[in-house]
């Protein structure tokens, strides 16, 4: 069974050197113990992608949980994003490499903008990091984070925004 394990972070800024893509996504179904989203994806290239993916509830930490993901056609997934919740996730997802460590730091857009996260997937739960220099505060478990909440509740609604 696929376990994604990973940690997230606020940023203050995304590195010169970061390559970005951008992002749309849905849910079909959002809840406690289930996540059922569409994603699309769009390269500088032009190349687009699509995925159906579908997570299951997060340990207690916050750190891992099932995930399955399968590509879909681009087309197909232009047409579901119809049907999930509104509002989209739209944000610009850069990739930034430190110490042979993947970095995803995302850029929110619409109703969500001005909030910058990054995630870190790890091999496992107690794998070490070094955190890169534009990692303010770890928010790894903390559920009004999650691009699923976001969606219900947007950052740009947040009384309670962080201090950067």
């Amino acid at each position: 069974m696929p376990k994604e394990i990973e940690r997230k972070f606020l940023v203050s800024h995304i590195p010169n050197e970061a390559i970005g893509i951008e992002i749309q996504q849905g849910y079909l179904q959002s809840e406690k113990h289930r996540t059922v989203r569409i994603r699309t994806i769009v390269e500088k290239s032009d190349l687009k992608k699509a995925f159906l993916t579908i997570k299951g509830a997060s340990n207690e930490k916050g750190t891992s949980r099932y995930e399955f993901e399968t590509e879909i056609p681009f087309n197909e997934a232009t047409y579901l994003l119809k049907l999930c919740d509104m509002p989209l996730i739209e944000k610009t997802r850069y990739i930034y490499i430190s110490d042979n460590v993947n970095w995803e730091i995302d850029e929110f857009h619409g109703t969500n903008s001005g909030l910058l996260l990054a995630e870190v997937e790890l091999s496992n739960e107690n794998q070490k990091i070094q955190l890169p220099d534009f990692i303010l505060e770890e928010v790894t478990g903390i559920s009004k984070y999650y691009n699923s909440m976001l969606q219900k509740l947007p950052y740009t609604l947040w009384t309670d925004k962080p201090l950067k």
